[in-house]
């Protein structure tokens, strides 16, 4: 029976990984660490970063393995994610099948950006993982950036006696302002998304690589931010090759 640990580590600060996550990074056998291409590379450097801050254990391997890209040519968005988490899955089980034929242990870790329940696909690819293989799934809890934006900007997530509704980039193109939200939070933006708005009365609070060195925040009525924040994202993004961003809106 193989044991897997999925282990939210915030938003890149070792400092957010928690005590009960780094017990679980100590006691494992084999700790996976994706690579997603040349223009992600940093994101495999920060999950190493963070295992060499918190592994002591000098039993526990730490490998990477490449990861398949979407194929572009599905025309169906549901259909293209699903392909994609198919063939991810199978790399985890090779990835597993592998080190345990050179007689590694049964107990296997992947470090999941924020933590695996919020907008993470992780949970339904280990679910395929386990039609494979015999596998117990342990979930550590981790910072989510929802909890790190609100920090950054010193903000309570909702307003009083009010709901917040979390949505994607794509749903906020493809629909526009949720029925009845008063405060929207939006993860996975490609970029702009909030451009579909009408600006009035409406407060950002927006933030890049939010909890790390490289925070970058943006805060205002959105009809006077919104150009800011998108220049300051396109500048960012070609310094890193790469961008994490999460914002905050609210009907004022």
């Amino acid at each position: 029976m193989i044991h897997l640990s999925l282990i939210g580590i915030g938003t890149g600060n070792p400092d957010h990984v928690t005590r009960q996550g780094m017990a679980a990074m100590n006691a494992a056998d084999l700790i996976l660490v994706p690579l997603k291409g040349e223009d992600k590379a940093d994101l495999a450097g920060l999950r190493l970063q963070i295992c060499r801050a918190c592994v002591t254990n000098p039993a526990t391997r730490i490998e990477t393995f490449d990861l398949p890209v979407r194929d572009p040519a599905t025309p169906d968005y549901v259909t293209r994610v699903n392909d994609w988490h198919d063939a991810i899955a199978a790399r985890w089980e090779a990835a597993i099948r592998a080190h345990l034929e050179l007689g590694g242990g049964p107990r296997v870790a992947l470090l999941v950006w924020g933590d695996p329940s919020l907008y993470d696909s992780t949970l339904r690819i280990a679910g395929r993982v386990g039609l494979r293989l015999p596998l117990t799934l342990e979930v550590i809890p981790g910072i989510t950036a929802i909890q790190m934006l609100c920090a950054a900007h010193a903000i309570p997530l909702n307003d009083l006696a009010a709901p917040v509704t979390i949505t994607t980039g794509r749903a906020l193109r493809m629909d526009g302002w949720p029925d009845g939200a008063t405060t929207i939070v939006v993860m996975l933006d490609a970029g702009g998304a909030f451009r579909v708005l009408d600006p009035a009365e409406l407060t950002i609070w927006w933030g890049a690589y939010v909890g790390m060195a490289e925070q970058i925040l943006r805060a205002g009525p959105l009809a006077q931010v919104q150009d800011d924040i998108l220049a300051t994202r396109a500048t960012a993004r070609a310094a890193h090759g790469w961008i994490m961003d999460i914002y905050l809106i609210r009907k004022t």
